[in-house]
C-alpha cells in the first residue's frame, strides 16, 4: 500500500490522550482523547473507559458531549463538568458550573449537580460530599445581601468594567488563564445534601493542587498566598475532615511545593528550595511526622514530567497509597517511578516514553506513553507485561509515511556527552544533497525524546533533513547539568548547539551546509535570537514565542519578575549591564540571518513586546525578517492553538525555509 506523507494539517488527526482517573475499586480507568476540527477551528473531546471486565475493554462513554476532567462518583458512574444546556448567564458574578452524570452501563448523560463558581478540578470525598478546585474574583463584591434592584445595578456595573482592567498585584496575568490579579484558585469543601459550600482557603490563597489521605479524613492542598507580590514560595496545610481542624506544614517561607502525597498515613511532599540551581532547581522528597514537622526522605534530582512532542496530551499521575509515585525524565526517556518510605527510588514501569500514569489494583499500572517515532496510545501493566490496549492512532499510522529518529552522543568541548538526534527522509538516498532543519527545544529546562513530533514528521516529508538535541540546560539529568544559569546563560548552552551542528554535518555529510534552517520556541526562541547576533552560519532562522531583552522580559511577563531574574542572576537596577549582555537584542546590529518572528497576542509568558522589538532591530539594520502575529493564542500555540492557526504557523515557518533554503528549486 502506497503510504501517504504527512500533512501540514494531520496534528488534527493524531488523537491526544489525557485525565487518567481510577474507580473506586482501582480495577477500571476513565481517559479523555481529543481530535482537532479544522471544520470548526477547534477541539472535540471524549470520555473513553478502559474495564477488563467489558467487552470491549475499552469502549467510547460520550460522544459529542464534550466531554472532559471525568471523575468517579462510583464504580459505574462518572461526572464530568459540561454547561450542555448553556445555563451560563455569562455574568462575571453569576458565573456557574454544570456537572453531568453518565451511566458505564449506558443512557444519556444528565445534569448532576450545579457549582456557583467556575470549577476546575473535583475529588469525591463520600456520598455527596466533594473537594473542588475553583475560581474565586475577589474584586467582585459579595452580592447576596442585597436586593434585587441593587443587585441588578451592580451587575450592570461590573458588566461595563469588562472594558478595562485593574493591576495592582504580581502576577497580574498568567499564560492561558489571562488576567489574574485578585483571581485565585480557592478549595471548597462542597455538600450536596445540605447545599453548603465552605471554602477551606484564605482569601488570597491561591491553590496549586490538593489530594486526600487513604481513607478521606484528610486533605493537603498547597499554594501561594499572597496579596500584592507572589514570592514563589508554598504555603501548606492539612486539613481535617471529620473535626475541621486546620494544622501548617511549616514550610518556613522557604520550600516551593511541586507535588504531594498521603503514603500509608504519612505525609510525603516534593519541594525545591531554589538554594542552589534558581527557580529550575529539581525537588527533593520530604516526608512528615505526626506534628507536621519533616525531614529529607530523599534526593534523586528527579525532572519530573515527560519529554517534549506537539501532539502529546498531559494529565497527573495517580498515586496508590503505598509509594509517592510520579512521572520523571531520565536522560531522554520518560519513566514511571515510586519512592517507598525507606527512601528508596525504583522504577515501576519503562517501556514507553511515559506521559501519565494511574496505579491501579490487582496489581493494574494504566499507562498513556509513546512508543518510539509513534503518537500516544494506552497501556496497561500487569504481572510485569506491559500490552497497548487501544489503537487511537493506528490508522493514521498504517496509512503514513513517517520518519524514524536515529539517536547518537557526542561529547562536547568541557568533555559533556549530549544526547541528539536526526530524523531523516523517508526516500532518503546517501548519495543525494539535502537541505536541513535544526530544532531547538523551550525550557530551557525540558527535554527531547523519542516520541512524535508532527512538525518534524512533516518537514521530513516534504525532504528536509531534521535534527535536534538536548544541550546542558535541558531536563533529565540533573541540577548540575541544567545548571546554565548566570554568566553561562547563552554561552554553555549555545557552545553545545554549535558544536552539535558541526556533529550532526560531519555524521551526515548529505546535509548542505549551506542550506540549514534553525527553529525553537520559548526559550529556543531565545535561543534563536541569540543565534542570528552570534552567527550567520544558518540560512533562516524562525524565532517562535521569542526572548529578546531581559530587562523588559523580567519586567512585563507572568514569570519575569522571578524566574527570569533568577535565570540571569541580575536586574535592571544592581545589574543592567550583566541583564543587557544575555539579551539577544543586544547584538541584532550584527546579525544578518533572515528571521521570521511567530507570535501571539496573549502570551503572557513570551510577551509580543520582545519580539517586536527584534523584529523592529532586523528591519532597522536591513536585515529580511517578518512577523506573523496571531491573536487570542497564547504560548501554546504549536500545541493547543486553534487548528487553523497551527496551520498558518507551521505554513508560515516552512515557506520562509523554503524560501531561503530554495528547497524546491
Amino acid at each position: 500500500m502506497n503510504k501517504q506523507k504527512v500533512a501540514i494539517e494531520d496534528f488534527a488527526n493524531i488523537r491526544k490522550l489525557g485525565s487518567l482517573t481510577l474507580s473506586p475499586s482501582g480495577k477500571k480507568v476513565a481517559l479523555t482523547v481529543t481530535e482537532g476540527s479544522l471544520e470548526d477551528n477547534g477541539y472535540h473531546t471524549d470520555i473513553w473507559v478502559y474495564d477488563e471486565g467489558h467487552t470491549p475493554a475499552l469502549y467510547r462513554l460520550t460522544a459529542g458531549e464534550d466531554g472532559k476532567a471525568p471523575v468517579f462518583l462510583d464504580d459505574d458512574t462518572i461526572l464530568f463538568p459540561g454547561d450542555r444546556k448553556k445555563r451560563h448567564t455569562g455574568n462575571a458574578a453569576e458565573k456557574e458550573t454544570v456537572y453531568n452524570r453518565i451511566s458505564l452501563n449506558g443512557g444519556e448523560a444528565e445534569p448532576f449537580m450545579v457549582l456557583p463558581f467556575i470549577a476546575n478540578s473535583l475529588t469525591l470525598v463520600s456520598d455527596g460530599v466533594y473537594l473542588v478546585g475553583g475560581m474565586r474574583n475577589l474584586s467582585i463584591p459579595d452580592l447576596s445581601g442585597l436586593s434585587e434592584s441593587d443587585k441588578a445595578k451592580a451587575l450592570k456595573d461590573l458588566e461595563e468594567e469588562k472594558d478595562y482592567e485593574v493591576f495592582d498585584e504580581l502576577p497580574f496575568w498568567i499564560n492561558g488563564r489571562g488576567i489574574v490579579n485578585k483571581k485565585r484558585q480557592g478549595l471548597y469543601l462542597v455538600n450536596t445534601a445540605t447545599g453548603e459550600q465552605k471554602l477551606l482557603t484564605a482569601d488570597y490563597f491561591d491553590l496549586h493542587g490538593f489530594t486526600l489521605n487513604e481513607d478521606h479524613t484528610k486533605v493537603v492542598y498547597w499554594g501561594n498566598e499572597y496579596k500584592s507580590l507572589n514570592t514563589q514560595k508554598s504555603r501548606m496545610f492539612v486539613y481535617s475532615l471529620t473535626d475541621g481542624s486546620v494544622s501548617e506544614v511549616p514550610l518556613e517561607n522557604r520550600y516551593r511545593v511541586g507535588d504531594a502525597q498521603f503514603v500509608q498515613g504519612k505525609l510525603v511532599f516534593a519541594a525545591a528550595t531554589g538554594e542552589k540551581y534558581g527557580s529550575s532547581e529539581n525537588p527533593a522528597f520530604y516526608i512528615c511526622g505526626d506534628d507536621l514537622s519533616f525531614t529529607q526522605l530523599a534526593a534523586p534530582d528527579p525532572s519530573f514530567g515527560g519529554v517534549g512532542s506537539d501532539i502529546a496530551g498531559g494529565g497527573d499521575s495517580v498515586s496508590g497509597g503505598d509509594a509517592f509515585y510520579y512521572v520523571e525524565t531520565k536522560g531522554y526517556h520518560s519513566v514511571y517511578s515510586k519512592l517507598t518510605l525507606e527512601g528508596k527510588v525504583e522504577t515501576v514501569a519503562d517501556d514507553v516514553n511515559i506521559i501519565s500514569c494511574a496505579q491501579g489494583k490487582d496489581p493494574l499500572i494504566f499507562m498513556i506513553g509513546m512508543e518510539k517515532d509513534s503518537p500516544q496510545e494506552l497501556y496497561v501493566k500487569k504481572d510485569g507485561k506491559t500490552e497497548k490496549v487501544s489503537a487511537f492512532n493506528k490508522e493514521y499510522m498504517d496509512t503514513h509515511e513517517t520518519a524514524h529518529t536515529e539517536h547518537f552522543t557526542f561529547l562536547d568541548s568541557d568533555g559533556v556527552e549530549i544526547d541528539g538526534w536526526v530524523l531523516y527522509p523517508g526516500d532518503f538516498d546517501s548519495s543525494k544533497s539535502y537541505p536541513a532543519i535544526f530544532d531547538v527545544h523551550g525550557g530551557p529546562q525540558s527535554a527531547y525524546g523519542e516520541g512524535f513530533f508532527h512538525e518534524m514528521q512533516y518537514w521530513a516529508g516534504l525532504g528536509y533533513i531534521v535534527f535536534f538535541c538536548n544541550p546542558r540546560g535541558s531536563s533529565g539529568k540533573g541540577g548540575a547539568f541544567a545548571d546554565i544559569y548566570g554568566d553561562n546563560y547563552g554561552v554553555r548552552d549555545y557552545n553545545d548547539l554549535m558544536e552539535f551542528t558541526d556533529e550532526v554535518l560531519k555524521r551526515v555529510p548529505q546535509i548542505d551546509s549551506s542550506r540549514v534552517a534553525m527553529t525553537g520556541g520559548s526559550y529556543g526562541g531565545f535561543m534563536a535570537n541569540w543565534i542570528i547576533g552570534h552567527t550567520d552560519r544558518f540560512a533562516a532562522v524562525a524565532s517562535q514565542r521569542s526572548i529578546s531583552n531581559y530587562i523588559s522580559k523580567c519586567l512585563t511577563t507572568d514569570i519575569g519578575y522571578y524566574h527570569n531574574l533568577s535565570a540571569i542572576q541580575a536586574d535592571p537596577w544592581s545589574s543592567p549591564e550583566k541583564m543587557w549582555a544575555h539579551s539577544p537584542l543586544a547584538y541584532a546590529d550584527k546579525a544578518k540571518t533572515p528571521t521570521l518572528f511567530i507570535q501571539s497576542d496573549e502570551d503572557y509568558r513570551c510577551w509580543m513586546g520582545d519580539a517586536i522589538q527584534m523584529l523592529q532591530a532586523l528591519l532597522m539594520h536591513g536585515v529580511p525578517a517578518r512577523m506573523c502575529l496571531f491573536h487570542g493564542e497564547n504560548h501554546e500555540l504549536s500545541r493547543s492553538g486553534k487548528p487553523r492557526h497551527r496551520v498558518r504557523r507551521l505554513k508560515e515557518i516552512t515557506s520562509w525555509f523554503d524560501q531561503w533554503l530554495h528547497r524546491c528549486e
